[in-house]
């Protein structure tokens, strides 16, 4: 008899698992892969199109996405394929989108005082997520991912099935450009 290697079978991930059942029907699987994948979801929308717009986009993408699992040849790649669905769909939104005209309303002015407190920090959030967004497409989703939805590195290299190493390098240059970009020159910056 010959001792052959034992062949480590390989390890079949929960995303493999969750879509393997989301496929046959358990609803409660894809609720489950919703709940792991909706932030790098919403990141990556919120690196691409206007604010008030991604949760709506979010719900559009698994939406979207569940119907066509059967197509998804790797299950374990399932980060990587609601990724890609997420960027079509935020270039679609810009395909289909139309002109709006925004509506204005007549405030109090008690209403004016508590909405110009916190315009100040609307005003600098929208700076720095304009900055972002001004940013190479992959410096900006990491830093999206990083800084909005409060990914760490692996778990942003997890999800979109980038190399560690890549994410690393993404954010390390993607703040050094962002830094530039708002006149930011100490590294050790509290304010990123």
């Amino acid at each position: 008899m010959t001792d052959w290697p034992a062949r480590a079978a390989t390890p079949v991930s929960d995303d493999t698992i969750l879509v393997e059942a989301a496929r046959s029907g358990d609803r409660a699987a894809y609720g489950r892969l919703y709940d792991r994948y909706a932030r790098m979801v919403h990141g990556l929308l919120l690196a691409r199109v206007p604010p008030g717009e991604v949760d709506d986009l979010v719900q559009d993408v698994f939406l979207q996405a569940l119907p066509r699992l059967g197509t998804l040849r790797d299950a374990a790649r399932f980060g990587a394929w609601i990724a890609a669905i997420a960027r079509n769909r935020a270039n679609d939104f810009y395909r289909r989108s139309k002109p709006t005209t925004e509506l204005t309303e007549s405030l109090p002015a008690e209403q004016i005082e508590d909405r110009a407190a916190t315009s100040a920090q609307i005003a600098q959030a929208s700076a720095i997520l304009d900055a972002i967004r001004a940013l190479p497409d992959a410096y900006r989703e990491t830093l999206i991912l990083r800084l909005v939805e409060g990914m760490t590195g692996p778990e942003i290299a997890e999800r979109t099935g980038l190399a560690p190493g890549s994410v690393r390098v993404n954010l390390h240059r993607g703040m050094h450009q962002l830094r530039e970009k708002l006149g930011v020159h100490s590294q050790n910056s509290a304010a990123l």
